[in-house]
């Protein structure tokens, strides 16, 4: 696949943040809260994500893959769990477009944390002066983002 093919792919799947975020809160309260709400999405995805491997013949992992891998890597499990609890319970609360954005913000900031210190087995990419200018302009788009709201409530 080329780079181009892969950003395409990230970008589809970035834009379906936003809406996953709201259909789990549909789930919330039809189910009755965050952690039933997650429980069944985990479901979902677990069903899904094998009906995919079946379909497409993808070797599913056993038991002996599963005592290879560093249990300091099953984290990212946990990480995916604490997301989609936090996103959940955010979302209708907060707001969405609050949530998602304070959310990338994060991603962004810890991203490139990640590739300055090449931190987990992350390939090396210095932060450089322009990186810190990128994202410094992000976090002023959250902050005006978040204050825009009460800038035009104050003006009326």
């Amino acid at each position: 696949m080329s780079s181009m093919s892969y950003a395409l792919w990230a970008f589809f799947a970035g834009a379906l943040i936003p809406l996953m975020a709201i259909l789990n809160a549909g789930i919330a309260r039809v189910a009755g809260g965050t952690i039933p709400a997650t429980v069944l999405l985990f479901g979902t995805g677990f069903i899904g994500t094998l009906l995919f491997a079946l379909a497409t013949g993808t070797p599913l992992p056993g038991i002996q893959t599963l005592a290879k891998v560093p249990p300091q890597n099953f984290a990212g499990g946990l990480i995916v769990g604490l997301y989609i609890l936090s996103i959940t319970f955010l979302a209708p609360r907060f707001g969405v477009g609050n949530a998602i954005l304070f959310a990338v913000t994060a991603q962004l900031i810890t991203a490139a944390a990640i590739d300055h210190f090449a931190l987990a087995g992350a390939t090396s990419r210095p932060l450089t002066t322009l990186r810190v200018v990128g994202l410094l302009i992000v976090i002023i788009g959250v902050v005006i983002t978040q204050a825009s709201d009460r800038l035009l409530s104050g003006a009326r």
